[in-house]
């Protein structure tokens, strides 16, 4: 079944049980989107936020914003300020990982982009200690049971296209410390088979180690489509699937969100208006999950769904 069909499957029997528009202070005249989950950190709540102005690309900061009300979040005055797009963190032991994608410019014009990675147990003072591969976004980190780090990578392009048909692959691989993530290990991580068809491209947005010793992964999937006037569209839908880092398996890979399941809102292009990328998930009391995700490219949202690794484990 092509993803289009799956997705309008999904519309039809979906449960969302509640929707908002989180609202950003503190940064009058930029958007907020592509924000990293929600994290506890000295008592309070945090995310990290991409902030660019509506008609720029490619020009964005990531900056640190603190819950200050249900779905409000403030911009952390004199905090750092990465020159980073779509920040996402992993905490492993007592650090805190922050990564994100870094564009160069060259002569003013772009030329390329890398991972960045930034570490510390200080919130405030984070280093910067890694860089991921040429052009590759997306790469993941996951605590494993026995102390060591899951990476998950995403390589994408032609070269992808011939060989498997589908434009991007997820891989992974195993390793023992931080100080063992550099851009050659995860350029070789061995790839997952079998997740992405024809056409269709994607990545892992979030991982979680769950109780049965598999790895629960929030992530986007994708595929073109055309508007009603014959116009690109390229369309980013939330999923989930669960992988097995010994027997290298994955399943259940289900939709969990799509662009109408948020609040109505702009799109920073004409063919964003059907994009949702996901952050990732923070549980409830009431075992629902509250899935985090960016929204045409210029607004963030919060949809509460049913816990996507049912089945599979919980989350450790």
């Amino acid at each position: 079944m092509t993803l289009k069909k799956r997705r309008l499957e999904f519309e039809a029997a979906k449960k969302i049980y509640e929707s908002a528009t989180l609202v950003f202070h503190g940064v009058d005249g930029f958007d907020v989107y592509n924000i990293s989950i929600p994290f506890m950190r000295d008592g309070k709540r945090y995310l990290f936020g991409r902030v660019e102005r509506r008609e720029e690309w490619a020009r964005s900061w990531v900056r640190l914003f603190e819950e200050t009300g249900r779905d409000e979040w403030t911009v952390v005055k004199d905090s750092m300020i990465y020159t980073l797009e779509d920040p996402y963190i992993t905490e492993i032991g007592d650090e805190l990982v922050m990564g994100g994608t870094h564009v160069q410019y060259e002569r003013g014009k772009y030329s390329t982009f890398f991972g960045y990675f930034y570490r510390g147990t200080d919130l405030h003072d984070l280093y910067y200690f890694t860089t991921g591969p040429n052009k590759m976004k997306d790469i993941r980190l996951v605590p494993l049971p026995d102390g060591k780090i899951g990476v998950f990578s995403r390589p994408r392009g032609a070269e992808m296209r011939s060989k498997y048909g589908s434009e991007s692959m997820i891989g992974f691989t195993v390793i023992d410390s931080l100080d063992e993530l550099t851009a050659d290990v995860i350029e070789k991580a061995p790839y997952i088979h079998g997740i992405f068809g024809e056409g269709e491209w994607g990545g892992v947005n979030q991982a979680y180690l769950l109780d049965s010793g598999k790895i629960g992964i929030i992530g986007h999937i994708s595929y073109r489509d055309k508007d009603e006037n014959g116009g690109e569209l390229r369309v980013y839908l939330n999923m989930a699937f669960v992988f097995d880092p010994i027997t290298r398996e994955s399943s259940d890979l289900h939709l969990i969100g799509s662009r109408s399941c948020y609040p109505p809102g702009p799109a920073k292009m004409p063919y964003l208006v059907d994009c949702v990328f996901a952050s990732g998930i923070v549980m409830r009391p009431d075992g629902k999950a509250d899935l985090y995700s960016g929204i045409g490219d210029c607004q963030a949202g919060r949809i509460t769904i049913d816990y996507p690794f049912a089945g599979h484990g919980r989350l450790v």
